[in-house]
């Protein structure tokens, strides 16, 4: 009876571990194509582009009459960091004419109390009509109302509005950078930077990783194929009239209450109405670093995987429901590729479980003579093992990407730390995306509202400079 359950579990294993390397070269594949268009790009830019113009740098923008700006900053719980933040943003921004607009509600009344406390006259605290926490997009609709009537009253309209969070270190040149591309781009999107954490170089250090890379590559390889440029829900600018656009396409308001990844859909609605999104990487003219934001995000397992598992519930999930696969054939394709998220997850976990099960069926084949007549799981030379080798080199390339991207915005040393932190990042994603699962049917059985599953943001210590 034993003898015969191992052959059944070798043979499982056997087919199991064919299953996952052949599933993996397929997603690979489409991975390398990335990888691809995105050397081809810059290559093409040094032979062409950059031999005719110089780079763009601050000190190039043009210095015309500055249109107004207007920040959103929604805020749910966030006393303990959003007096710090608007300080900041106050404090560092070389702009002369802003607006921001926070949004509180009225059951937190010490975020709203940590708002007034900082005093400034260009800071428009906008109370919600009802308790929270309700939804990002619920609280942002709060301050477009708001701003419509501040437009009204005051006589001016603004150029763009900028997105940012209660926890955000904006870059003092951001909105010269937005009041400069405006107009020409319907939306600017500025990378985001994860600030290192001490604490936790090892959850918190993952998102340094994937920021890397996917601000420095996928968005970039996404608008040069044409398809939309999400946003971060960060860092992020709108024209004006855009956003006016798609509020009276919607029934006056531009965000829709019921979606999680409000930013994220919102760069594809601009797309749908024929804009044009970019990520925008500019030097800033004091010490060659780009124009980004930088925050901190989770340091624990638990809220990485909160987090997460709110931008797989709003991007695999909820896009694919509410947004279907619109555009042309690179935005099909990008969409693919942010939806196969939880396919990659599933993959990893069946990749590791298996890989435990050779292991164990490894040392029980040495120690029991019963079943060393039993062929070798691998065999040398069979299919298994040439997929296997393939996907072995490609996680190598996988790994020596990620590394080169971390290295170039954060330094070798992270750029080291990136190759084990890989493996963090996978059981990260994992639980996130059975936690989004279970989100998702629950919501649709009517069992659980969709409502702001927020990150607990950190205290800025000192240090956090931009």
């Amino acid at each position: 009876m034993l003898i015969d359950g191992l052959a059944a579990l070798f043979v499982a294993t056997r087919e199991g571990i064919m299953m996952v390397a052949a599933a993996t070269i397929l997603s690979s594949a489409d991975d390398l194509l990335v990888d691809a268009a995105y050397v081809t790009r810059r290559i093409r830019r040094h032979l062409t582009v950059y031999r005719r113009h110089d780079r763009c740098r601050i000190a190039t923008l043009r210095s015309g009459e500055p249109r107004p700006m207007a920040i959103f900053v929604p805020a749910w719980d966030e006393a303990a960091v959003i007096g710090d933040m608007l300080r900041h943003l106050t404090g560092t921004l070389d702009y002369p004419d802003y607006r921001i607009f926070v949004g509180t509600y009225p059951n937190d009344p010490a975020t709203a109390a940590a708002v007034d406390a900082v005093g400034d006259t260009r800071i428009r605290r906008v109370c919600t009509g009802h308790d929270g926490p309700t939804t990002k997009a619920d609280c942002l609709n709060e301050l477009w109302r708001d701003l419509l009537a501040h437009e009204q009253d005051a006589g001016i309209r603004f150029g763009a509005i900028v997105l940012h969070d209660a926890e955000d270190l904006a870059d003092a040149n951001e909105l010269r950078v937005y009041d400069h591309l405006i107009g020409r781009l319907s939306m600017v999107q500025l990378p985001v930077v994860p600030l290192p954490d001490r604490h936790s170089r090892w959850v918190a250090g993952h998102y340094m990783d994937e920021f890397a890379e996917a601000h420095g590559k996928e968005i970039v390889v996404r608008e040069a194929l044409g398809a939309a440029v999400p946003s971060a829900g960060v860092a992020c600018a709108i024209e004006r009239g855009m956003l006016g656009d798609i509020a009276d396409r919607a029934g006056g308001l531009p965000f829709d209450p019921a979606c999680l990844t409000e930013d994220y859909e919102l760069g594809h609605r601009i797309h749908m109405l024929g804009g044009r999104g970019a990520l925008v990487r500019i030097r800033n003219g004091r010490d060659f670093a780009v124009v980004a934001t930088r925050e901190h995000f989770p340091g624990t397992f638990r809220a990485a995987v909160r987090q997460k598992s709110r931008w797989l519930l709003g991007i695999a999930f909820q896009g694919w429901d509410r947004l279907g696969w619109p555009g042309n054939w690179a935005n099909i394709w990008m969409l693919a590729r942010d939806r196969k998220s939880l396919l990659t997850a599933a993959l990893t976990l069946a990749g590791y479980a298996f890989f435990a099960m050779a292991m164990a069926l490894s040392a029980i084949r040495a120690v029991l003579s019963d079943i060393q007549s039993f062929p070798p799981l691998i065999e040398p030379g069979g299919a298994a093992a040439t997929m296997l080798g393939i996907n072995a080199f490609v996680l190598a390339w996988r790994l020596a990407v990620r590394a080169a991207f971390t290295s170039r915005v954060h330094g070798w040393r992270e750029g080291l730390r990136s190759l084990p932190r890989a493996v963090v990042g996978n059981v990260i994603n994992c639980a996130a995306a059975t936690r989004a699962l279970r989100r998702y049917i629950r919501i649709a059985l009517g069992r659980e509202a969709v409502s702001w599953d927020k990150t607990s943001h950190a205290v800025h210590r000192q240090g956090d400079q931009i």
